[in-house]
């Protein structure tokens, strides 16, 4: 026949056991979900300074851009008649 003071042993030891047990699974919960905002985080920084460099490209394009002809001269280039190529000969009369 087990006795008291054993009972009581084997019930605190159960308790602690448990509680061990539920403690650990809790901390495996919270380090994983710490490292899930963690890498969130870290893929919205990245996705900002994609944009970032993004609109960086974006900016270098627009001002390296030409000058859209007009109606006039597009159809000038069309025929042959460049202006760009007639001022580079004036230039090289000169």
């Amino acid at each position: 026949m087990v006795g008291r003071v054993e009972r009581n042993k084997d019930l605190v030891q159960e308790v602690v056991e448990s509680a061990a047990h539920r403690v650990g699974n809790i901390t495996s919960i919270i380090t994983a979900a710490v490292a899930d905002v963690a890498r969130e985080i870290g893929e919205l920084v990245t996705d900002g300074f994609e944009m970032r460099e993004a609109a960086r490209a974006a900016s270098i394009d627009t001002e390296q851009a030409p000058k859209p002809k007009n109606h006039e001269e597009e159809l000038d280039s069309l025929n042959g008649y460049d202006s760009d190529l007639d001022d580079d000969a004036a230039d090289e009369d000169n």
